[in-house]
């Protein structure tokens, strides 16, 4: 049956390639395929299943909602759903932050919230150019794309790719230039030919970069910079919010308050699409019906979301777990790098990578894991790292399991 795949979908197909088994069911941290076969996944849909697969607690409330007929699709109105999901976000994650936003429900993905937040920048400032960082991953449209930093994602748009920026990440250039010495002084000096941002848009934490993590310094002086000059601040936190790093926001660590926020992925809780675009009050200058999408509001992902919230936000147990699982992950990951000469390990909370110099390894680590029974992804320009991204809800046991998996599939490949 195979040979279905092959035949009838198109040539575009990635992950199917690299994993070559049929699925069947999936539970916690858990995918099986259709002999009942269980694979232990550390790639939670590429950050879309934090709370990992089929999630019980999840499940009870999204099967009651859809057995009594809850609205499935309704497109912006106000529904029963949606006052729970923005009445719960509010209370249990964004008020004992400290942060006030406003939310919009821009289309189900993360591009779609990149885009509007792009859009929404370029409309508050009357500025058309963006800034962008090396490396960075923000979407699979033409907008988000612009800001991309990958040269074959962004040979597949087929047209140029205008009105954006890219400008050195952290560390791009191993600490040997000071931090935003080059963009500042792009921007203070009116022969340096770099038009007058409207926003810069970034990711604390490149996921699809190559696990490149930024320091809280890096990220208040980006910020700081952006303040000075008028620039909007957007964190692109599509893939490392709703605890990823530990706290809800990557951003946390660094003290700030983005002008707009993206958010997607894990946001609905059970996998189903769902996107937020967080925007400060004062910047929240639609006019109505302005920017929208058929399936903007996801009813059942409402459900979840707001469950999601309720059971893992309600206090600080699944942050400080995180942070804990994390840092067992760093030390093994560590440990590897230091048996095998020219490795690196990289990334925090539940956002690890194991980066080569040889960027042909990484591939070959994620094929030797995969023929133990684990899940692995690459990440980076040559798809050069590991990426180590389990559920959130991973048990110690599962994790211990997975550890060992990737050190046994390194060693192979290094033998």
């Amino acid at each position: 049956m195979n040979d279905i795949f092959a035949t009838y979908e198109s040539e575009v197909r990635s992950y199917s390639r690299t994993w070559p088994a049929v699925f069947d069911r999936a539970l916690g941290s858990y995918l099986y395929d259709e002999d009942g076969t269980p694979y232990l996944d550390f790639f939670a849909g590429a950050g879309a299943l934090n709370y990992g697969h089929n999630n019980p607690l999840l499940k009870k409330k999204l099967i009651e909602y859809i057995e009594r007929d809850g609205v499935t699709h309704g497109l912006d109105q106000a529904t029963v759903a949606k006052r729970d999901f923005l009445a719960t976000f509010n209370e249990k994650v964004l008020q004992p932050r400290g942060l006030n936003y406003k939310t919009q429900f821009p289309g189900p993905t993360g591009t779609n919230t990149v885009e509007s937040a792009l859009k929404l920048a370029r409309k508050i400032t009357g500025r058309e150019s963006i800034i962008s960082f090396t490396n960075a991953f923000h979407g699979m449209t033409l907008g988000s794309l612009s800001v991309t930093g990958n040269s074959m994602k962004r040979g597949g748009a087929g047209i140029p790719l205008v009105h954006a920026t890219p400008m050195p990440y952290d560390d791009y250039f191993d600490g040997q230039v000071p931090d935003f010495l080059y963009f500042e002084r792009m921007l203070e000096d009116s022969g340096s030919g770099l038009n007058e941002p409207a926003a810069v848009i970034v990711e604390t934490l490149q996921g699809e970069g190559g696990i490149n993590s930024s320091r809280p310094e890096w990220l208040r002086g980006l910020y700081d910079l952006c303040q000075k000059h008028g620039i909007l601040f957007i964190v692109d936190d599509v893939q490392m919010g709703v605890g990823r790093t530990g706290p809800f926001f990557s951003f946390e660590e660094a003290g700030i308050q983005p002008d707009i926020v993206c958010l997607s992925k894990s946001i609905g809780g059970y996998g189903m699409p769902l996107a937020t675009t967080l925007i400060k009050p004062e910047h929240d200058v639609w006019e109505p019906g302005e920017h929208n999408g058929t399936f903007r509001g996801n009813s059942p992902a409402f459900i979840t979301a707001a469950e999601a919230f309720r059971q893992y936000w309600s206090d600080d147990a699944l942050e400080r777990s995180t942070l804990a699982k994390g840092e067992r992950v760093g030390q093994v990951l560590a440990e590897i790098a230091e048996e095998h000469g020219g490795a690196i390990a990289k990334g925090r909370g539940l956002a690890r990578g194991l980066g080569f110099e040889d960027s042909n390894v990484a591939g070959k680590v994620s094929k030797a894991a995969f023929d133990r029974k684990l899940l692995l992804e690459t990440s980076g320009p040559s798809s050069e790292v590991v990426k180590v991204m389990p559920p959130l809800t991973v048990s110690d046991e599962e994790l211990e399991q997975g550890l060992q998996v990737i050190r046994d599939s390194v060693k192979s490949v290094l033998a």
